[in-house]
């Protein structure tokens, strides 16, 4: 019992230390102190330190010796990557959940896409609801799937991809298409066509990465 908590508090750890890496609340080249976050998350420093050897395996944190531990930044090779296999991925997703997708969730994506419209209008591309409800549309997809492996790669796959939108600028044009694909994936999921819906979510993670690519040259 005890290890297991013991093994329950180090993934709490690591998690924490993990979200807010990708969610930017900790930035770029940022030191990363034991201490600080001991007390952060009511820890005590070895937890922690497990937590940072864990998150340099995983390319976020790079410890110097004598130094410390730092923040990561993703580069431009690492986006690459991640939106290639993305693409290879969502689509079979959105095939997968096809075929296992609940009435619950189709009603869920509907209000997404809804909420989505509304957020877009009122805000454009820059409010932060806009981001979240496109990240729970992608969530709710990959629940559909059914395929616990497959919802845990594309879950990371999508956070990393939230890092690269927040240091790049997202269009309100960019933003109204993204929201229209999603009604078409939808679409395409409720009429129980598994090869559209494979198709429309491959070409949606490929309109991003034109959209990433593009913004590349113009900088």
């Amino acid at each position: 019992m005890e290890g297991h908590q013991e093994n329950s508090l180090r993934g709490h750890v690591f998690q924490s230390i993990r979200d807010n890496i990708l969610n930017g609340t900790y930035k770029e080249h940022e030191e990363l102190r034991e201490v600080a976050l001991g007390k952060e998350l009511g820890v005590s420093r070895t937890p922690v330190r497990e937590a940072l050897r864990q998150l340099e395996l995983e390319g976020l944190v790079t410890i110097i010796p004598n130094k410390g531990a730092f923040v990561t930044g993703i580069t431009q090779k690492d986006i690459q990557d991640i939106y290639e296999m993305r693409f290879m991925l969502e689509g079979l997703c959105a095939r997968w959940a096809t075929e296992h997708i609940t009435e619950a969730q189709l009603e869920e994506l509907e209000e997404i896409i809804f909420l989505s419209e509304f957020h877009s209008r009122r805000y454009g591309s820059s409010g932060d609801q806009v981001t979240e409800l496109d990240g729970r549309f992608h969530r709710v997809l990959y629940e559909a799937s059914q395929s616990r492996m497959l919802s845990h790669v594309l879950t990371d796959f999508h956070r990393y991809s939230l890092m690269a939108r927040r240091s790049s600028m997202v269009s309100e044009e960019r933003a109204r298409k993204s929201i229209r694909e999603h009604k078409q994936i939808l679409r395409a999921i409720r009429d129980n066509d598994a090869n559209l819906a494979e198709q429309l979510a491959n070409e949606h993670v490929l309109h991003v990465m034109q959209n990433l690519r593009r913004q590349g040259t113009e900088e």
